[in-house]
């Protein structure tokens, strides 16, 4: 994979995430968390991740980010003028500068906190990582390979959600539910049952990984070995540095706009 960070190791992009998340958590606001994703949007030819690929892989976070930034917005705490005002009594809804601002110190938070886990899921091979958690932060044999079985499955379970809606459909399930439910209601209805079909299917099949596991030795506790070699180079202190200074540089910019304020204070 081209890219300098999408070649690092697996343990330099987590600490590169971690930091950047833990700057943001300290303070929400929009200059602190507009000036974080715009350095890592600048970052991103240096990640090896395409604008088409992220957005295939990132709509989860934009689609938490949005309907975040308007409940925030529309039931946050009213400060400054109105800009908006939606319905009357007591199911009014308004929007102020304050919450307005709120709100979108929220979404650009989301954005930027979720796009380093993007970027790390999608340059990153589950067996490295699981390889680098190991050998680099001397974790338990037992957690990171039961993290590798998990993350293994998440495509299986991708699989069986495509499998479920085209059995549902077929036997005449994943309809509308007629006239008697509105659409809405029937869909939610709908999904529900197929989540919880997902479900038990899950539970069956980590039940049997489970025991084969057990039954294969993963589960003894001693010293294991590893195929593959898991090395932290020089260039990965670069990289988490490269994170580090990106923090600092967002928290910087929110600090001399006099708009970065500690969380809880």
């Amino acid at each position: 994979m081209t890219g300098a960070i999408a070649r690092a190791n697996p343990v330099a992009k987590l600490a590169v995430a971690l930091a950047i998340s833990l700057a943001l958590l300290l303070s929400v606001d929009p200059v602190t968390a507009g000036t974080a994703l715009v350095l890592e949007l600048a970052a991103l030819p240096w990640c090896g991740v395409g604008w088409r690929a992220l957005v295939r892989r990132g709509w989860v976070v934009l689609a938490a980010a949005v309907p975040a930034a308007v409940a925030t917005a529309g039931f946050g705490i009213d400060s400054g003028p109105t800009l908006l005002g939606i319905g009357a009594g007591p199911l009014q809804v308004t929007v102020s500068q304050g919450s307005a601002l709120a709100g979108l110190a929220i979404g650009l938070r989301v954005l930027a906190i979720g796009l380093p886990g993007v970027v790390l899921l999608a340059t990153t091979d589950p067996t490295d990582l699981a390889d680098a958690l190991a050998q680099n932060l001397h974790l338990p044999a037992r957690f990171v390979l039961s993290a590798l079985a998990a993350m293994r499955l998440l495509g299986v379970l991708a699989q069986e959600w495509q499998a479920l809606t085209m059995a549902r459909r077929a036997r005449g399930l994943g309809g509308d539910g007629g006239l008697s439910l509105p659409r809405a209601v029937a869909w939610v209805r709908t999904m529900a049952g197929q989540v919880f079909a997902l479900l038990v299917l899950a539970i069956r099949r980590a039940t049997i990984l489970a025991t084969t596991m057990e039954s294969r030795g993963f589960g003894v506790d001693r010293q294991r070995t590893w195929a593959r070699a898991s090395r932290f180079a020089g260039s990965d202190l670069v990289v988490v540095s490269g994170g580090v200074l990106l923090a600092v540089a967002a928290t910087s910019v929110g600090v001399l706009t006099g708009s970065w304020h500690l969380l809880l204070s």
